[in-house]
């Protein structure tokens, strides 16, 4: 299994030392890059190369901030994963990054070991939601029990087989692990949830994710 690429998006050059450090010492995890802000590391995958796995980025930074450099990384960077690092822990500002195509949101004082799996997950499932990330989702949404809408508030119809798949990929269930438990192939689970995200308007999982809750086809425990 190759190492999972992370770039690093912080301008507090000491917190991103240490991160980096961290990273370089986990097995598993390789350091594909550091940047002192959102335009820096535009400027670094512009160049060309390998496109790191998982961006750890911060909110709050000169020239480009965490919002501006998300944005640009799900039109033109979809692959990338991006994770929230940030020292701000408002439900608004945690609701705003995952509606607009985060797989997740840490605060910078979350213990190293959810860090880890965070990450880990990210790379595995394409979300991290933790209880603090649930707990803002769920008092953003309207449960409903008529209508499934896309994001266009928009109704729209899903077979039992999407309402399905949603629902396990909601689990953090891999296309692998979905094919397995449906008795179907890996590559009509894609089929599926690309299908999905058409439907839906999602950019990616963590999208999907909300647009299950939204819509009363997955419920969180908290």
């Amino acid at each position: 299994m190759n190492d999972i690429l992370i770039s690093l998006v912080d301008d507090q050059q000491l917190f991103r030392s240490g991160l980096a450090g961290l990273i370089r010492s986990v097995e598993g995890f390789a350091l594909h890059s550091e940047a002192e802000n959102g335009r820096v590391f535009i400027d670094q995958l512009e160049a060309g190369g390998t496109l790191p796995d998982i961006a750890l980025i911060d909110m709050h930074m000169p020239e480009m901030n965490g919002v501006e450099l998300n944005e640009i990384l799900q039109k033109k960077y979809p692959s990338i994963k991006v994770l929230i690092l940030s020292v701000y822990d408002q439900e608004r500002f945690i609701g705003k990054m995952i509606e607009a195509g985060a797989c997740g949101y840490l605060t910078k004082n979350c213990e190293i070991e959810e860090l880890i799996m965070a990450i880990n997950t990210t790379y595995k499932s394409g979300f991290y939601f933790n209880q603090v990330t649930l707990q803002a989702m769920r008092k953003a949404s309207q449960y409903k029990t008529g209508d499934i809408k896309n994001l266009n508030n928009i109704a729209i119809e899903l077979t039992n087989r999407e309402k399905e798949i949603v629902v396990l990929l909601c689990k953090e269930l891999t296309n692998a692990e979905i094919a397995e438990q449906l008795f179907i192939s890996s590559r009509t689970v894609e089929g599926h949830r690309n299908n999905l995200l058409l439907k839906t308007g999602c950019r990616n999982t963590a999208g999907l994710v909300i647009f299950a809750i939204k819509n009363g086809l997955f419920s969180i425990d908290l």
